[in-house]
């Protein structure tokens, strides 16, 4: 979802972005653009990409098997996920592998590791991509939907650095990528979000120094506004104003699922190994220029002081001639 993605004024609470059926988004699973990198780069070793059977996932698994490493996608519905495996099996000529794991569930992830480590005998690459988010202003915000996003995009992630450490990287060595967001100056609108991946970015630089003496290296990629496959799922008024974002990006477009795929196999690969505890902006500038959220004129936030500023104008100015 994008960064201020919220409801605009006068949303009431009940109402919805999606109520009508999602258009076909043309896919270009069938025809990738070219890697930047050499195409056996990571061959020989094992990966893991959760979330892997759509949209960013999809692409990052793509990018990975097409490089040569043996590529685990998982996420939580199984047939889409064995249908993804297959098509990506097919696209790259690599090996694919699905295994259904919901990563709010410590049992599940335990399962994914120690599957993984069973097919390629250790856990070279995690890509954390796994998230869900809805757009709500904070007030709206249940508590039920509020821990939700906060144990998928937190909690979730933890569990799965936590685990695949523990089940092959502490031996080994190997490094971890945390997919976050845009969220550097607040995220109005999906604040559970927001709060959910300035943890992670937190947790991404504690796990850093942490685990270095293993041979870990840990970063995060925070994607801004990608056009990507979940594009097709919001509603028609919706996508004009998701697309007239561009307006607040110095590149003056959105980003693609490659460009952000790209940055994650650059931080993973060998190029990339001096590099850990960061977080790499994959926005087109947008993090530094203007924020997608309007805040309308209003007096309720009155000077401290005991004068209003146009009192304290209006002295220093004089008496007004004319």
């Amino acid at each position: 979802m994008p960064h201020g993605s919220g409801a605009p004024h006068g949303l009431r609470r009940g109402d919805t972005f999606c109520d009508t059926p999602p258009p076909r988004v043309p896919s270009r699973a069938m025809n990738p653009p070219p890697s930047v990198f050499r195409p056996d780069l990571f061959a020989g070793t094992t990966s893991i990409v959760t979330g892997g059977g759509s949209g960013i996932g999809y692409a990052i698994a793509r990018e990975l098997a097409t490089l040569g490493s043996r590529v685990v996608i998982a996420g939580r519905k199984e047939d889409r996920l064995a249908a993804a495996a297959e098509a990506l099996a097919e696209e790259t000529g690599g090996e694919v592998h699905a295994v259904p794991c919901n990563v709010r569930d410590e049992e599940q992830v335990k399962a994914l590791m120690a599957r993984t480590v069973e097919l390629g005998g250790r856990i070279d690459f995690l890509v954390n991509n796994a998230g869900g988010q809805f757009p709500s202003p904070a007030a709206w915000i249940r508590t039920k939907g509020w821990n939700a996003v906060i144990e998928t995009n937190l909690t979730g992630t933890f569990l799965c650095s936590r685990e695949a450490f523990l089940a092959s990287m502490q031996e080994h060595g190997g490094s971890i990528v945390n997919i976050i967001a845009e969220m550097w100056r607040g995220f109005p609108g999906m604040a559970h979000t927001g709060a959910a991946r300035a943890g992670v970015d937190n947790l991404t630089k504690s796990l850093s120094l942490e685990w270095a003496f293993c041979g870990v290296r840990v970063n995060a990629v925070a994607p801004g506004i990608i056009l990507s496959s979940g594009y097709g799922n919001y509603d028609p008024a919706f996508r004009k104003l998701f697309l007239d974002m561009a307006d607040n990006i110095p590149a003056r477009r959105l980003g693609t699922e490659e460009e952000v795929a790209s940055s994650v196999c650059w931080l993973l690969s060998p190029g990339a190994r001096y590099v850990t505890g960061t977080t790499v902006r994959v926005d087109g500038g947008g993090s530094l220029w203007r924020l997608h959220w309007e805040v309308p004129p209003h007096d309720k936030l009155p000077a401290y002081g005991g004068r209003s500023l146009e009192e304290i104008v209006a002295e220093v100015d004089g008496p007004d001639e004319t």
